[in-house]
């Protein structure tokens, strides 16, 4: 099995004034390729700043960090914004969507950014990754006229449009209804056996975590379990 993540000692520390912060006291985590991890903790455990990390959206004040083999905590800001872009996917509790794209349009938009535009290949694909979420009939809708939901599922779908080596989910059934999240929920873990997409799951709802295959607890900036989740068996039906 492939180890897609690997992170060493992360520490983050914030500065405001002669005030110092440490939000992340030294970090060991590992995924390997396959993945449905789920990562919980109160507010203010250090979750949302460690999965900055891992996305390079931020970076550690010590500690490595390597994604599917290549080291990556000390990249040129350039560079990690390419490594993002191609080698990450992310979904967020707020879809962030651009309400006047269509869904197709949304879900190509990681790849055409780059390139300046949107190929026959890029769209082909995008139809293809809204078909698979179960939006086939919403593919030329804008975005704005999606519901909660279905604007989630677009999401799911964009952040797979690069075939990344690792997606991140930040309380991505956070903001839906628990018919809604029990569909998005349901999404990722199917995306996830079939194709063995590796997920990273942000969450604060304990039953999105017990679905996970692996359960993570942070609390006060430090990794305090490491264990298998409720389902942890190889066929997340």
């Amino acid at each position: 099995m492939t180890r897609v993540l690997e992170a060493q000692g992360i520490e983050k520390v914030f500065h405001n004034g002669d005030e110092e912060t440490r939000v992340l006291k030294g970090i060991d985590l590992t995924l390997e390729s396959g993945e449905l991890a789920a990562m919980v903790g109160a507010s203010g455990s250090g979750k949302s700043t460690l999965l900055s990390i891992i996305g390079l959206l931020l970076r550690p004040t010590a500690g490595s960090l390597t994604i599917s083999g290549e080291r990556v905590d000390g990249l040129s800001e350039r560079m990690r914004a390419r490594f993002r872009n191609r080698r990450l996917g992310f979904v967020f509790q707020f879809h962030h969507l651009l309400p006047d794209f269509t869904a197709m349009e949304n879900v190509a938009f990681p790849a055409a950014a780059p390139a300046g535009g949107i190929s026959r290949e890029m769209r082909d694909r995008a139809r293809d990754l809204l078909t698979r979420v179960g939006l086939e009939d919403r593919i030329d809708f804008p975005a704005a006229r999606l519901s909660g939901g279905q604007k989630q599922r677009v999401a799911i779908a964009r952040a797979l449009m690069n075939r990344p080596d690792l997606i991140i989910a930040d309380e991505p059934t956070g903001n839906l209804d628990r018919e809604s999240a029990d569909r998005v929920l349901a999404l990722m873990r199917e995306v996830n056996r079939e194709d063995g997409a590796t997920f990273l799951i942000c969450t604060h709802d304990e039953g999105v975590a017990a679905r996970c295959s692996r359960r993570l607890i942070l609390s006060d900036g430090q990794l305090t379990s490491n264990t298998s989740g409720a389902e942890a068996t190889p066929s997340l039906a």
